[in-house]
This record gives C-alpha cells, sequence and structure tokens, in this order.
C-alpha cells in the first residue's frame, strides 16, 4: 500500500552533482502496519559532504553498493505503493536523478504520493516543518535524526497518525488506486547486499589480522616498498580503512606474512626510537608519538620501551641508517577537499599565509592532500592515492603547519617532533 522513504545526500541539490549516500524504505499496509524495511548506504564515488550532519564515513560508504547496483531492488520496494517521505519534493527529485543516471525514467513525481511535512498543516497545524518537530507535536517518541532507516520509520509513525485521523477510506485513496497503475520501466534486480551503518562503539579488526600466518618466516622479507607505504600512513598518526587496505594489499603483493610485518614494524619502531633519543632525552610528547605509533601497527607498549632502551644505550646509532624526516616546506602545494570546519577558505587563506602553494586540483606535483576525511571518495583523494600522494586529517595537518620550515636553515626552534619519516 505505503512505501515510506528517506534519503541521506552528500547535499541539497542534484544539479550541484550531490547523490544519495543512505536509503531507506518502510512498507505500511492500508492499515497502517509496518510489513517490512529495508536500508542500505550508498556509495557515491565521490565525497560525502556535510558529514557532521549525517554521520556517515567514507570507510562505510566505500564498501557500500553504488545506486546503480540497487536500482532495480529499489524499484521492486516502490513499485504498486503511494510514495510517501518528509518532504517528498527533495527525495523524489533525487530518486528521479539516481535513475536517470543509471538510464531509467521512473514514475516519481510528488503530486502521485504522500508529503507528511504538508499533511502536517492539515494534522498537525501547531507544528513546524521538520520531521522532529512534527514527530513531537504528535506526541510520537524521540528518534535518531539524519538516519535514513529511523527517519524513515518516524515519517512512517507520522503517517499512521494521520490515516488514523481521517478513517477508512482516507482521502487519498484516488493516489492509491493510481499508484498500482504507474508504469515502472522493467529493470534486473540484482543480487545485492544492503550494507548497514556500523553501530556506536564499533571497531573494524586491526588489519594485521587479514594478512596470512605463513611458515617459516622470509629470513630478509623485501620491505622497503611496504615500509615507504607506512610511512605515509602514518603522517598523521592515523590508518584509515583505506590506507588499512593498502597496507594489506601490499604485503600480500610481496609475498609477506604476518610475521614479516610484525617484524618490519618494530623496525620502524626502533626508527623513530633512534630519532627521539638522538639527544639523549625522550621527552613526554616524544614518548606519546612512540605510542601511538605502536598501537596503530599493533605493537605492545613494552616493545616501545624496548626500542628506547636500545636506541638510549647503543653508541653506534649515530652511524647507523635513518630516513630522511617528512615535513612541509615553503611553496609546497598543498590541496584541500570535503567540507571543513572553519571553511576552506579559511583553511587555504592560512595555507598561503604560511608560504604554502594551494591548488584547486591535484596534481603529481601536489605535496600533501588534506582531506576532512582521510577515506574520501572525492576525485582529488583517488587522484592522491594513484599518485601515492599522503592524504592527512586537517588536525594532523595543523600539527605540520607548526613545523614548517620558515627560512633555508630548516624547521622552527624546538622543533624535533617524529611526526613521519620518508
Amino acid at each position: 500500500m505505503y512505501a515510506v522513504i528517506d534519503l541521506e545526500t552528500t547535499g541539497t541539490r542534484t544539479s550541484w552533482h550531490d547523490r544519495i549516500v543512505e536509503v531507506a524504505v518502510v512498507h505500511l499496509d492500508e492499515y497502517g502496519q509496518v510489513t517490512g524495511e529495508w536500508c542500505s548506504l550508498v556509495n557515491p564515488g565521490r565525497d560525502l559532504g556535510p558529514q557532521l550532519i549525517h554521520g556517515i564515513t567514507a570507510a562505510e560508504a566505500r564498501r557500500a553498493p553504488r545506486f546503480d547496483q540497487i536500482a532495480g531492488h529499489v524499484a521492486g520496494l516502490l513499485r504498486g505503493r503511494v510514495l510517501a517521505a518528509h518532504n517528498l519534493h527533495f527525495d523524489a527529485s533525487f530518486l528521479r536523478a539516481e535513475y536517470k543516471r543509471a538510464g531509467f525514467q521512473v514514475p516519481v513525481d510528488p503530486a502521485d504520493g504522500l508529503c507528511t511535512m504538508r499533511l502536517a498543516s492539515h494534522f498537525l497545524p501547531s507544528a513546524g516543518r521538520s520531521l522532529y518537530d512534527c514527530c513531537r507535536a504528535a506526541g510520537l517518541p524521540p528518534y535518531r535524526a539524519h538516519s535514513a532507516l529511523h527517519d524513515a520509520r518516524a515519517a512512517a509513525q507520522l503517517l499512521v497518525r494521520y490515516l488514523a485521523s481521517v478513517g477508512t477510506p482516507p482521502p487519498w485513496e484516488a493516489a492509491v488506486t493510481a499508484a498500482a497503475r504507474l508504469p515502472w520501466p522493467p529493470m534486473p534486480a540484482a543480487s545485492v547486499a544492503p550494507v548497514q551503518r556500523q553501530t556506536t562503539g564499533y571497531r573494524e579488526q586491526h588489519f594485521l589480522a587479514r594478512l596470512v600466518d605463513r611458515l617459516p618466516r622470509l629470513h630478509e622479507p623485501k620491505g622497503d616498498a611496504y615500509l615507504d607505504l607506512l610511512d605515509q600512513v602514518l603522517l598523521d598518526r592515523h590508518i584509515s580503512a583505506t590506507e588499512a587496505d593498502a597496507l594489506v594489499a601490499t604485503a600480500e603483493t610481496l609475498g609477506l606474512a604476518r610475521v614479516d610485518v610484525e617484524h618490519l614494524h618494530r623496525s620502524y619502531l626502533a626508527g623513530l626510537a633512534e630519532v627521539a633519543a638522538e639527544d639523549g632525552v625522550v621527552t613526554d610528547a616524544e614518548r606519546l608519538d612512540l605510542n601511538r605509533v605502536a598501537d596503530l601497527v599493533g605493537l605492545a607498549r613494552s616493545e616501545v620501551d624496548t626500542a628506547l632502551r636500545i636506541a638510549m644505550t647503543d653508541s653506534s646509532r649515530q652511524q647507523r641508517h635513518r630516513r630522511d624526516q617528512w615535513n612541509l616546506n615553503p611553496d609546497d602545494l598543498v590541496v584541500f577537499t570535503g567540507e571543513m570546519r572553519p571553511q576552506r577558505s579559511e583553511w587555504e587563506a592560512e595555507a598561503t599565509a604560511a608560504g604554502l602553494r594551494v591548488g584547486d586540483r591535484v596534481t603529481k606535483k601536489t605535496r600533501l592532500l588534506v582531506a576532512a576525511d582521510p577515506d574520501s571518495m572525492s576525485a582529488k583523494a583517488e587522484k592522491a592515492r594513484q599518485y601515492g600522494i599522503p592524504i592527512v586529517h586537517p588536525s594532523a595537518y595543523k600539527q605540520m603547519l607548526t613545523g614548517l620550515a620558515v627560512s633555508d636553515a630548516g624547521t622552527l626552534p624546538g622543533d624535533r617532533s617524529v611526526v613521519g619519516a620518508r
């Protein structure tokens, strides 16, 4: 009878290439009983827009199906039913745009459906426009806003209240009859599993757990390519889901077993410990940084103590090989992507004032990409990964600015950070 929908999107205008990132459908029968529901994240193939609002991360969305992969299934959920939503005009415009992009013209028109926002003027005259306020005025319980499934459930409950008020048959009986005759084009309904949001507190397994424990261990694993990637990954002291996948793929390509990678991680930690201990003093900040690296690469905190003890007592450490530290330098080309707080223009102005060049697109000359979400699927982020350009979070970039070289002599006085090696 009714298909109540809700969408989360990258923005508010299809004409600005905004896309759907989550879709939910709740089915109601003629009496207002819930008969089914379906929800999935959608990979938009671009950055996710206002993530502070919808709360969807690129790490989640990148594993979700594209809309064209679920188009047939969603059509099956809508076909023959009256489409309903809170602000149906908004949701209908995005559905039409996505289906058009997939090559289909679909009979999705606000004039043929029910908008619980517009109907509120008749049933809830004291309520505001928002779904939250309409639900409050209707005496419905609070819900988790800006989650497609929770919003669709709330809109469905609102429609149920309207149905209870009007009796049988409802005044929109003609729309119910017409919905059954709307000509939906045939389209294949591929068997694609929906991808749900991760629950609060969910943590993915450590990427080391995905590596095979092959025995015996390689005696001299050729890990330079792996360590070079690790240098880039750890620049912002964060390993995104995309970066974890890349580390696993590189290790497997090189034929490294889990024990090999653990050996490389210990060597990497030892190198950072040498940098921290070379002046004979290890500060609290340096130890905290080493602990953070150990956590990220799956080593125990006790390994930090061991690495520092060896570094402090090794009289020959000055002669041992050390990779050059990665730093931003004046005139480096930096690019920004994603919605940031404050506005991106302020970040770009600060970068220019610090002596950096700011680009509007990623090229091979780009030194660093600063992304609101390091797992971003924006065109800039995809190009940066293709070129091997580091992608860091804005908070890490701010730390890098404090170490920006201000003269030919080197870095700022007193800057002894071990923020990454290359």
